[in-house]
């Protein structure tokens, strides 16, 4: 089978080349933790990990949390079929669950160890390609704990580079003090973009890769997500008790969809692409995390990337025109 070739970036400070786009598992790790996506089916998962392989992703973005550790086994087991050359694989800790499923947010320097060594072997891998902390601790105190037990992780060549998601400024200069980081992982969207005013200068400005997760707000922007949709939503899908699911912002949501269709259709893409592309206009921002939980939803959203945005498309896409 020929594979697809996508450009690549470099991540950070790190010899990391990715391209702009990396494969999300969110919702690959299935039903029965506090933030699933309901129900999903593996062999589906594996076939949107494969396709977006195929299609030229470089990267897999996962997490110890997602399923409680079933995301990360999925991934493995999609990559034994995989004929390709390796993928680089990212994932994350920080967040653990006890036996009943209750997560805390925790930074503990003995934690960090074996959630580490966790994850290389649910994974079957010898080496972590970016191990983040997935989010700032509970209490502030354990960052220096945390954050110095990744940069030793790193030394002992166990990941190869480290990075933060959903961190602040002020939380990152106290990572900072201590090692570097290569990357922080934030929101952001058309409907997110807080990040704009003071995280994505200050990253830019201290060379720290961006990859970004939710460019279409968890399935809002995808074009697939309707009114009634949203109200049957299955009472085990995370998005159930999300606001941006409910009025009054389900209908302004829908409303930004109705016009990234509008784009969507000029361009011969789909609406979930367009808000993809949206935010890898930003120079800020090195890759975007995408989730595909099928091979037909990769199928249209991978190749996101490719799609340059005009500056007409960028005004009436935030509800503008020039």
């Amino acid at each position: 089978m020929k594979y697809e070739i996508m450009q690549t970036r470099r991540l950070g400070n790190s010899d990391l080349m990715i391209t702009a786009i990396g494969c999300g598992s969110w919702a690959v790790g299935g039903p029965g933790w506090e933030y699933a996506w309901g129900q999903q089916d593996d062999n589906d998962s594996i076939a949107a990990i494969l396709r977006s392989l195929e299609l030229g992703v470089n990267w897999i973005d996962t997490a110890a949390v997602y399923g409680l550790g079933h995301a990360e086994e999925v991934v493995a087991r999609a990559l034994d079929g995989w004929k390709g050359e390796r993928p680089l694989l990212f994932t994350k800790c920080g967040l653990i669950w006890d036996a009943a499923g209750h997560l805390s947010r925790r930074l503990f320097a003995a934690s960090v160890r074996k959630e580490c060594e966790d994850s290389l072997a649910r994974l079957r891998t010898d080496v972590i390609d970016l191990y983040q902390v997935h989010w700032p601790p509970e209490r502030d105190a354990e960052i220096e704990e945390g954050w110095t037990a990744l940069a030793s992780l790193k030394k002992e060549g166990k990941v190869r580079w480290i990075g933060v998601s959903n961190f602040t400024v002020s939380q990152m200069e106290r990572g900072r003090a201590i090692a570097d980081i290569t990357s922080l992982q934030p929101p952001y969207s058309l409907i997110r973009r807080d990040i704009e005013t003071e995280i994505l200068p200050w990253c830019r400005h201290h060379a720290i890769g961006v990859i970004i997760y939710a460019p279409m707000a968890s399935g809002l922007l995808s074009g697939a997500m309707t009114a009634e949709r949203a109200a049957n939503l299955p009472g085990d899908d995370w998005r159930k008790r999300s606001p941006e699911f409910h009025e009054p912002n389900l209908s302004r949501n829908l409303a930004l969809v109705a016009r990234l269709r509008r784009i969507a259709d000029r361009l011969g893409r789909t609406p979930g692409e367009v808000a993809i592309a949206w935010t890898l206009r930003n120079p800020a921002v090195t890759g975007a995390i995408v989730g595909a939980r099928s091979a037909e939803q990769a199928e249209g959203v991978m190749r996101a990337a490719e799609l340059q945005l005009s500056a007409d498309d960028i005004a009436e896409s935030e509800g503008g025109s020039l």
